[in-house]
């Protein structure tokens, strides 16, 4: 069997089921008007078992109460959920799903159910345990985690690291997105990922990895899009190729934007050489446009006012001195001529 067939045969959780729980409040004061009933049962009947022989009615209005408020109603109780605004909770029954609830509430549901979160990780009490609660990378890092079994539904800013990638052009660089995310459905979230949170930060370094790559850093034709200089452009085919990443994590992309981008360190002199050189050689053909320019009105205005005749000989010197002046770093010092031009 090819690993396509194995892939559609693998069970799928994406229709999740939502659950329409009995709300809490009623539940909790009838197992409060029942605890004190099994209370007054407990005090009757024990009331009853000083007599010699005991009653019946006795015995089973203490054993009623008793079983009750020692072992039902704990239990019970375990069955009182809430739920906060934009979270959800996914309940498993005996290893098997048994429904999911994103609305917010107090509900009794079955007291057996137990919530589900791979990404839950109970919170770290002091740095030395911090110290030696690593994930599989030997890393720890709490944004991969949740303190809740609850699934959040709302926005998360995941920043990532700042990456060292070759462009198309094969310079090294460097490279840091943001991205804005959220759950829009957590049974995707729980059974398709095995941690949803590094499920999308890895995805995240994966897709900047393989946009970066296709982009130049900066400018090698004036109609090439870069990174630099098509930074919406290349946030958008990020976003683009993130979300269909993430899909199946039933994870929503709502924004990414480029946080860092710069030359890898080892290159970076030498790029910053190459821009100065760049912009040294667009300053010299403006100037000597300019030049060039200011010099051709001269001799026009020379000819046109009939100021001055000059021959082919002495246009051109005169052309080279007005250049050496116009194109010059320093001012020019002038040498006054008092006898004949000639």
């Amino acid at each position: 069997m090819s690993s396509t067939d194995n892939t559609k045969s693998r069970p799928s959780f994406t229709q999740a089921k939502e659950l329409n729980p009995a709300k809490g409040m009623p539940v909790l004061i009838l197992l409060s008007v029942l605890a004190v009933l099994a209370i007054i049962a407990i005090i009757v009947g024990g009331t009853g078992l000083d007599l010699y022989p005991p009653t019946v009615a006795s015995i089973i209005l203490f054993a009623v109460g008793f079983v009750y408020v020692i072992l039902i109603l704990p239990i019970l109780i375990l069955g009182l959920k809430s739920i906060k605004p934009n979270e959800a909770a996914v309940y498993v029954l005996f290893g098997k799903y048994h429904g999911t609830i994103s609305r917010s509430g107090f509900f009794f549901v079955n007291p057996f159910v137990s919530m589900v979160n791979p990404a839950y990780a109970p919170p770290v009490a002091n740095a030395q345990r911090a110290a030696q609660a690593v994930d599989v990378s030997g890393q720890y890092d709490r944004s991969k985690y949740d303190r809740s079994k609850k699934i959040s539904l709302k926005a998360v800013t995941l920043s990532s690291e700042k990456l060292k990638v070759n462009d198309l052009n094969g310079n090294p660089i460097e490279i840091g997105v943001i991205v804005i995310w959220r759950v829009v459905d957590a049974t995707k979230a729980v059974f398709e990922v095995d941690n949803y949170k590094a499920y999308i930060a890895i995805q995240a370094d994966a897709t900047t990895r393989h946009i970066a790559r296709k982009y130049p850093y900066d400018l090698s034709t004036s109609d090439e899009e870069t990174l630099r200089g098509s930074a919406s452009e290349v946030a958008d085919e990020l976003k683009n190729e993130l979300q269909n990443g993430v899909e199946m994590a039933g994870i929503e992309i709502i924004e990414v934007r480029i946080s860092h981008l710069a030359y890898a360190q080892e290159i970076a002199a030498a790029m910053l050489q190459r821009q100065q050189a760049s912009a040294v050689i667009e300053a010299r053909q403006k100037i000597v446009e300019g030049a060039v320019g200011m010099v051709q009105m001269a001799l026009d205005r020379l000819s046109q006012n009939d100021i001055v005749k000059l021959d082919d000989e002495r246009k051109a010197a005169m052309v080279s001195n007005l250049l050496v002046i116009l194109c010059g770093n320093k001012d020019a010092q002038p040498i006054v001529n008092s006898g004949s031009i000639y």
